[in-house]
């Protein structure tokens, strides 16, 4: 027998000699994704009962160790799923990861006692709490690959969790609020219409809230104006400005808002005015006279007392006998 066989003779009886320790289990939770149960470790913290498991989980989160935390309520949701512990185990495992940061991953957990524990007791709590959520991506976080990596800011991703909030409680206490913020995320993504349309909603939902039922609709006012900035040569988001405005005076005349929306009635109507003036000079320019009177008689219409006003009476003068010319002699 050569050294090196005589080696690893000797190398493989130490080996099988030596107490042997398998890895730790990778465990995977939805929602929460996938972690290492750590072994022998795990002894400090496994318990033979859900109750007295939650309760390792419970002051392991007192303490502010979340990793802990975590170990314990993924084993309540592993071994007992559908005890009456269960519940409080996600909601623990929910705060834990929001607390370090992974708020994506937290409204998952969140979102897992809504569909599986509809009866929890915390089910207000955890509505507040994927409404916050909401507002920390509304400011600007931005959405994570894996939990880990940094990937964009996304107003739609972010309309779609407050959308899943009022799916979750339609007619619950944060549910106007979520609802008003989707059109805040859709405002931002520069979708006005879809804003006016979320607006639309809380006001007419949530009639019977008049602070809610008056902000969406001062809200959806002002989304429609800001249409209008956009829209050089299309003046119906003007008019649906003026509109909205108008039913909010309408409806909330002491409304401190009221004389804002005044104003801004004044200023798109002369916006209106002048666009429709600029449509006109464009049939003018484009030798169509009929479409060119239209649009100056739309400004007479709008505001006779404009300074566009005379203008658009003038030209119609010098325009009109190019409709009807004098038939040839």
């Amino acid at each position: 027998m050569n050294r090196r066989t005589a080696f690893w003779i000797l190398l493989a009886t130490v080996v099988v000699g030596m107490p042997f320790r398998s890895p730790a289990p990778l465990i995977y939770m939805p929602g929460e994704g996938w972690y290492y149960e750590p072994y022998g470790e795990n002894v400090k913290w496994t318990r033979s009962r859900a109750k007295d498991q939650l309760e390792v989980a419970e002051q392991a989160y007192a303490k502010k160790d979340y990793k802990m935390t975590l170990h314990a309520a993924h084993r309540v949701l592993r071994v007992w799923p559908l005890s009456d512990y269960a519940p409080r185990a996600e909601f623990l495992v929910a705060r834990c990861l929001e607390a370090s940061g992974k708020d994506e991953a937290a409204f998952n957990a969140y979102q897992n006692i809504i569909e599986k524990y509809p009866k929890s007791i915390e089910y207000n709590e955890v509505l507040w709490r994927q409404y916050e959520i909401g507002n920390r991506f509304l400011g600007g976080e931005w959405f994570r690959l894996w939990n880990l990596f940094p990937l964009y800011p996304s107003m739609d991703e972010t309309a779609k969790l407050y959308e899943k909030i009022v799916k979750n409680g339609p007619y619950s206490e944060v549910a106007p609020h979520a609802q008003l913020r989707i059109g805040a995320a859709r405002e931002k993504q520069k979708n006005y219409e879809d804003a006016v349309t979320a607006y639309e909603t809380a006001a007419d939902r949530y009639h019977d809230q008049p602070e809610i039922a008056a902000d969406a609709m001062y809200r959806a006012g002002l989304a429609w104006q800001k249409q209008a900035a956009t829209a050089e040569y299309d003046q119906g988001a003007a008019a649906q400005a003026i509109a909205a405005y108008t039913d909010f005076i309408t409806f909330y005349p002491d409304d401190k808002r009221v004389a804002e929306c005044q104003g801004a009635i004044v200023k798109l109507k002369a916006e209106q005015v002048r666009g429709s003036f600029t449509v006109a000079q464009f049939y003018e320019k484009s030798k169509k006279w009929a479409g060119a009177v239209v649009y100056y008689n739309q400004v007479l219409q709008l505001d006779p007392n404009s300074p566009l006003a005379a203008q658009a009476r003038q030209r119609i003068d010098v325009l009109k006998p190019r409709l009807h010319p004098n038939p040839a002699k």
